[in-house]
């Protein structure tokens, strides 16, 4: 197995003594009792992360001993993230292995990195193993599992992408990412489940954004890692093929319910809307929310056979008559406010789905989930990954936590 980058919390509490181990290569138990009685001596942050990095060192150095990988796999074999943040001259190393990877960062760094097979998009928000972060330093990394046979990647255009199911292997899943305010991702939005062969494979994804500082001055991008070109509007997707012993499955985390108000409907499909029918009265909808001071933080819920799907506020202009929405509406559906939420952090960490464990390979969740429950240096369990502009699970969605597992297939078992 590949190193974890010293970010990881596993290297600080080897050092601390959090966790322990009997280890097989000598120079890593020499080097771990000096480095331990350091930060016995001298606790300063600074310290600690001097000599996190030096255990990472001898054991990135001597990664290739079979001794080397027992000891790895005694600390992280059990660990459920999948995804760590790596600087850029490690996710180089990567890509020229021939990794099959998922990336997500600065489109800067992005853009400086090598053919090969990966997918990325640009956004500098991530659920990281300190919590959540900030950053254009770093670019999140999700590995793709040995179980992975094959890789195609594609772009698709809005014309071209109602062929995305149609193009998924036999066995398999596919990544796909999207720009934020794209043409691709409004005509995936409205009629992805339209598309031919619809839900037949898993269609996993996220929207790529940019730094709130840049919004409205840079455009969210996309990335094609075998062409290394850079997507204003398309899709790049990633088509998967599994060994025929694993099976993937895609789900979400949602923490909203429909709350007891009114029963909220509109007249035509579309990301911003100016009525709706309140209770079946025809109504402005801005005048509504506003008059009713309804809390936008809190999106419309739709009840789909029991799967809560969110419509989320962008804006509501009084003086437009308008009201505009991070995900469409859509004719014939009945939304009703969500439920308050007393706690949203406390809330969404008590949903985290605890069965993921091991199976999880890729996770993202909802740049709104971040704000509003002020995500900034808490931990979301054991999940990280990018924090986005949009989730794709089947269709879009909006501030829900999207994730890939891939378990052992019952479909070459007795009966």
């Amino acid at each position: 197995m590949d190193v974890p980058p010293v970010s990881h919390p596993a290297w600080r509490n080897l050092i601390l003594g959090k966790n322990r181990y009997q280890f097989e290569f000598l120079a890593t138990k020499f080097l771990l009792g000096y480095l331990s009685r350091q930060a016995e001596k001298d606790t300063s942050p600074q310290t600690v992360e001097r000599c996190a990095q030096d255990l990472h060192d001898i054991f990135a150095r001597n990664a290739d001993l079979s001794s080397v990988q027992r000891d790895l796999a005694q600390i992280f074999e059990k660990d459920s993230t999948k995804g760590y943040m790596y600087d850029v001259i490690e996710v180089k190393a990567k890509i020229t292995r021939g990794e099959k990877l998922l990336l997500a960062g600065d489109e800067n760094l992005l853009k400086m990195l090598p053919a090969g097979d990966w997918i990325g998009g640009s956004i500098p928000y991530f659920m990281t193993e300190q919590g959540g972060m900030a950053t254009r330093q770093k670019i999140y990394v999700t590995e793709l599992p040995e179980t992975v046979t094959q890789v195609s990647i594609k772009e698709y255009d809005p014309a071209t992408l109602s062929s995305v199911y149609a193009d998924t292997a036999e066995n398999g899943f596919s990544i796909i990412i999207m720009p934020g305010s794209s043409r691709t991702l409004f005509e995936f939005a409205l009629r992805a489940p339209q598309y031919r062969n619809f839900g037949h494979q898993p269609l996993l994804g996220w929207i790529a954004g940019v730094h709130f500082d840049d919004l409205g001055k840079v455009t969210p991008k996309v990335f094609n890692g075998q062409t290394r070109a850079g997507l204003e509007d398309g899709a790049v997707v990633m088509h998967v093929t599994l060994s025929s012993t694993q099976v993937a499955e895609i789900g979400y985390l949602n923490i909203f319910e429909q709350g007891r108000g009114d029963t909220i409907t509109f007249p035509k499909d579309g990301f911003y809307t100016r009525d709706a029918y309140i209770n079946g009265v025809k109504t402005n909808f801005a005048q509504y929310v506003t008059q009713n001071h309804l809390d936008t933080r809190l999106p419309l819920v739709a009840d789909y056979s029991g799967s809560m799907v969110n419509v989320s506020f962008q804006s509501v202009d009084i003086a437009k008559q308008e009201v505009r929405f991070y995900a469409p509406v859509f004719a014939g559906i009945s939304y009703k406010h969500a439920k308050p939420i007393k706690d949203y952090f406390q809330q969404f960490t008590a949903k985290l789905p605890s069965h993921l464990n091991e199976h999880l390979i890729f996770s993202c969740n909802c740049i709104l989930n971040y704000i509003y429950s002020d995500l900034e240096g808490k931990r979301t369990g054991n999940i990280t990954g990018p924090t986005t502009f949009g989730e794709v699970v089947y269709q879009l969605l909006n501030q829900t936590m999207a994730y890939l597992t891939i378990t052992d297939s019952n479909r070459n078992g007795p009966g």
